[in-house]
């Protein structure tokens, strides 16, 4: 537990992934079968514990402590677990017994659910408090230290030196305390089967097409077809058995049952996931597609209601065609795949549709289209060999994407917060505004910025002089009609939002530049940036 607690500590207070994949890789290093796959467990949501509710600990830390002293306490914490395993008082003195992590954990595993109260009541007693803090954590299923599953697999493939596609290809089929996973990557037995029913396999990706006019892209040896905005997804049946995963290899299927419930083939499917606006009529062919942020939402769902299902219903705009039945495609070249994915629409199909191709002669003629797209959800062009295989990663000179050119507004600096890695020590998280039809500013977004130093020297002396207020590490700074700092904003797009104060949210916003030849006064409205939506 000592080990498994230090982790937790590191990973929490290191903001870089890199250096949450070198903590991760030291600790695989360090521990033993089976801490480490429980520890991984843990990290990565796969650890099945009979969980104790907040409720339940309130009652028991009540038993030890004064009721009014411990919401004293909760208050200044700000968190019942960590003000739990701070003010325990032990009925007795603390054991001498070193629990090791599997140990704590198929206690859990194997305590009774009526029980479960009294054995966490126990553990507190025996363990010291740095690990009841991390037992409290695994008790209430709450280990989030800013760990993906995708990061963790990360981790796992340079601890083994192998091709993260291999482990994203083995994930769905591996168990806790995955002692097979790691006997493999030290290289002490052979790749695990996999075992799991329709499975993961690697996407194929895309580089980005340079600014350049390519002279090989022709439409002889390139496919084109539109980037739409929604989330690449493969949807594979085998044997009685459909799952849908994200690029990252995570099994989305519980979050999208209207998806599954209309798979009538065997096969692998690749497209992108989207919400329909309606799923009566399609115009030439396609579905009417709502914004990201309601796909958003439902990928946020834990779980899926009617509502949801009659509101936002989700369709697939088909892409590739990878496997039929048990014959896989991908060696096939894409023009081949192409052909047999139209085959595949001959029948009606109720929740997809078919990304269709586009005609151009030159490369002029991408570049218009690029710019000026038929639909407000393509977010630029996506170039394919007509003769490439499907093949894993990101191979050179097969896929190309280009994205359309960013929106871009001139916003108002009014929040600076201090950043890490490159700039430690500078102000380069930024939260900006625009005014409103009274002359307010409403902030409308938050983002890092992509500055030269030079820039940033200048923020920073301007947030020395000029700060209003201070929020921990943030700092409020002056920001009025004529004086301020102007900041170009460069964003992908721009969705309606009932959480956010302006009643706008933009899409992957970054800093550009800075506008010095301009007063804030000069900057863009909101209902400027509204009439985008």
């Amino acid at each position: 537990m000592k080990a498994f607690a230090g982790l937790l500590d590191l990973l929490l207070f290191t903001p870089s992934p890199h250096g949450k994949i070198q903590h991760l890789i030291h600790y695989f290093n360090e521990t033993e079968n089976p801490d480490r796959g429980y520890a991984l467990a843990a990290l990565t949501g796969a650890l099945d514990l009979k969980a104790i509710k907040p409720a339940q600990i309130r009652k028991l830390i009540e038993k030890r402590l004064d009721a009014v002293l411990f919401r004293y306490s909760n208050d200044f914490v700000g968190d019942i677990v960590e003000t739990t395993a701070l003010t325990w008082d032990s009925h007795k003195q603390v054991s001498s017994k070193i629990y090791q992590l599997h140990e704590v954990i198929e206690r859990l595993q194997n305590t009774k659910q009526g029980q479960i109260t009294d054995c966490v009541e126990m553990l507190l007693d025996e363990l010291p408090a740095q690990e009841r803090y991390t037992f409290l954590k695994l008790a209430t299923g709450g280990v989030r230290v800013g760990v993906s599953t995708h990061l963790a697999r990360k981790a796992l493939a340079k601890f083994g030196q192998v091709d993260i596609s291999a482990i994203e290809e083995l994930w769905h089929g591996l168990e806790p305390p995955y002692a097979n996973l790691f006997s493999w990557l030290e290289g002490r037995a052979e790749k695990p089967r996999n075992l799991a029913k329709a499975p993961f396999h690697s996407f194929m990706l895309a580089h980005a097409l340079e600014e350049k006019e390519p002279k090989e892209i022709t439409p002889q040896i390139y496919a084109a077809e539109w980037k739409w905005d929604g989330v690449r997804v493969q949807l594979v049946s085998e044997k009685g058995v459909a799952k849908l995963y994200s690029r990252a290899g995570d099994d989305i299927s519980n979050a999208f049952p209207d998806i599954l419930e209309n798979v009538d083939f065997e096969g692998r499917l690749d497209g992108q996931l989207l919400i329909a606006n309606s799923l009566t009529g399609k115009n030439n062919g396609l579905f009417s597609i709502s914004d990201f942020a309601t796909l958003q939402k439902r990928l946020n769902s834990k779980t899926v209601s009617k509502k949801i299902l009659e509101k936002s219903p989700a369709i697939i705009r088909l892409y590739d065609y990878l496997k039929i039945g048990d014959k896989d495609l991908r060696p096939l070249p894409f023009k081949v795949r192409r052909q047999k994915l139209e085959h595949f629409f001959q029948i009606e199909r109720t929740r997809f549709d078919l990304s269709p191709l586009i005609s151009f002669q030159n490369f002029g003629d991408l570049k218009s289209m690029r710019q000026n797209p038929p639909d407000k959800m393509i977010k630029g062009l996506m170039l394919k060999q007509w003769q490439s295989p499907y093949l894993k990663g990101r191979p050179k000179e097969h896929w190309y994407q280009w994205k359309r050119e960013p929106f871009r507004m001139d916003a108002v600096l009014l929040y600076v917060q201090m950043s890490h890695g490159r700039g430690a020590g500078l102000y380069t998280d930024f939260t900006f505004a625009l005014w409103t039809d009274d002359n307010a500013l409403v902030p409308v977004g938050k983002a890092s910025c992509m500055l030269n130093d030079e820039e940033l020297l200048i923020i920073d002396k301007f947030v020395s002089e000029n700060t209003v207020e201070r929020f921990g590490p943030v700092r409020s700074v002056r920001a009025e009609a004529e004086f301020g700092l102007v900041l170009e904003v460069a964003f992908e797009g721009v969705d309606r939002s009932m959480r956010h104060k302006s009643g706008i949210v933009l899409r992957l916003p970054h800093i550009a530049r800075l506008r010095m030849d301009k007063a804030p006064k000069e900057a863009d409205t909101l209902a400027k940036l509204k009439k985008l939506l």
